[in-house]
């Protein structure tokens, strides 16, 4: 029976007094003491027109006029954009509001600012009721419940509360006092509900927020997308070359009478500058990760996009693990950078499908500067197609299948071009055309 009673008194007492009705509490003082100035601007605009000594007299007719005063200034000076994140953090601290509910950042929006102004107004006049009870309650109770401990005549010790010199009601002031601190607890707690459930309403995004919001994890995954192209891209390359390479190395090894040494030792120096290259680049990438995460913490966007472009393509034909005789019409190095990167992985994942499908067979690759464009060719042997082709004997498969093409896609896209790819024939070709920026307007392909 003492346990259910127990059990009982906690659940009546710890929405008045328990861990959270503390912290809501201390919201509200802080509150209050937001007040403070806004209170004290407020006397003295309304002290000259009441009839007190003083702007700190006790005339109700000046703290209430103060009050009213005080709080439209608070309203317009809380729509300073920087007022929302000040009364977000507060509210998540000490209201135990949901992260998720509030709203990030300035209020930049005119609906956001009126908002945040009405919450701030809210806050400071709640807070500064319950400061004020807060200061006045307990003092006051404490003197009810310890009156009938007073020694002192009754009529000189009660003032204006003559109405206890009757025995009765002098053998009830403890239990008023009391009360009187109960109600305090419960207006302190049912301030402090409003103004929890109100905050996700009037903290909370907005449309503009949420769009806001949406645009920037659009533009995160965009990001990622691309960096997830350049990982794939490279190590993909440079995967499917090393595995060709060390395939056919090893043929020639375990052969009977190994005699081509020389291609051994090329194909081990393939190996060794194509994965000395890709490290290279996936460092490029990683720290690339690295900065976007640094400056996402600071509130920034992205990193800027790094990576090989046509320039480096000599490098990349002379170690990719199958014979390429390439021809380039045209100067690739007014190509703008971020074409040229992009025809660079183009030609890097055009060469890993030839590695992939068509093993030791020769690419044509065909790279031309015509009419404002530039268009890549690359055309390689089918398997069995013909007497001259070397069919892949370890063809390189990778679980869940290549992206290889999609990618070219979606980068030739991105450019405002087009890539086609398919058997013409006995050849698989790829056919890419990529804009040049007189053609999509200069200011596009600006160098970052």
């Amino acid at each position: 029976m003492t346990v259910a009673l127990r059990r009982s008194a906690a659940a009546v007492l710890r929405p008045l007094v328990g861990g959270r009705a503390r912290l809501r509490w201390a919201h509200l003082i802080l509150g209050g003491a937001l007040l403070m100035p806004y209170w004290l601007l407020g006397t003295v605009v309304v002290g000259p027109l009441v009839d007190t000594e003083t702007m700190f007299s006790g005339s109700l007719a000046l703290q209430f006029g103060a009050y009213a005063v005080a709080l439209p200034i608070a309203a317009v000076s809380a729509l300073f954009p920087v007022v929302r994140p000040l009364s977000v953090a507060a509210a998540r601290a000490l209201c135990g509001i949901r992260a998720g509910a509030l709203a990030d950042g300035p209020a930049r929006s005119h609906a956001a600012r009126v908002r945040t102004a009405g919450w701030f107004t809210l806050h400071v006049g709640l807070g500064g009721i319950i400061s004020g009870m807060s200061l006045a309650l307990p003092p006051f109770a404490v003197a009810l419940m310890t009156l009938p401990l007073w020694s002192a005549p009754r009529d000189s010790r009660l003032g204006p509360l003559g109405f206890l010199d009757h025995d009765w009601a002098l053998a009830l002031a403890p239990l008023a006092g009391i009360l009187s601190l109960v109600a305090l607890a419960a207006c302190a707690a049912v301030a402090s509900a409003l103004l929890a459930r109100l905050a996700p309403v009037l903290l909370g995004p907005t449309p503009a927020d949420k769009l806001a919001a949406a645009e920037r994890r659009a533009a995160d995954l965009a990001v990622r997308n691309r960096l997830a192209r350049e990982l794939h891209d490279s190590v993909g390359h440079a995967l499917s070359a090393v595995t060709l390479q060390a395939g056919a190395a090893r043929r020639v090894l375990d052969s009977d009478a190994p005699k081509d040494m020389e291609f051994v030792r090329e194909a081990l120096a393939a190996i060794e500058e194509t994965t000395r290259r890709t490290v290279g680049e996936l460092d490029s990438v990683l720290g690339l990760l690295r900065q976007g995460d640094e400056r996402d913490a600071d509130g920034g966007g992205g990193g800027a996009p790094c990576g090989p472009t046509l320039d480096a393509l000599d490098g990349l034909l002379a170690r990719c693990g199958v014979r390429v005789a390439p021809t380039v019409d045209g100067e690739v190095a007014t190509v703008p950078e971020p074409v040229s990167r992009e025809a660079y992985r183009i030609v890097q994942e055009g060469l890993s499908n030839a590695l992939r499908h068509g093993g030791a067979a020769p690419v044509a690759l065909h790279v031309a500067l015509r009419d404002e464009m530039l268009e890549i060719t690359m055309e390689n042997p089918l398997p069995g197609a013909g007497p001259g082709t070397a069919p892949a004997a370890d063809p390189v498969v990778r679980p869940g299948g290549g992206r290889g093409l999609r990618g070219v896609a979606e980068r030739a896209t991105l450019l405002g071009g087009h890539a086609e790819a398919g058997p013409a024939g006995p050849l698989w070709r790829l056919t890419v055309s990529l804009p040049l920026p007189s053609q999509r307007g200069g200011a596009r392909w600006t160098r970052r």
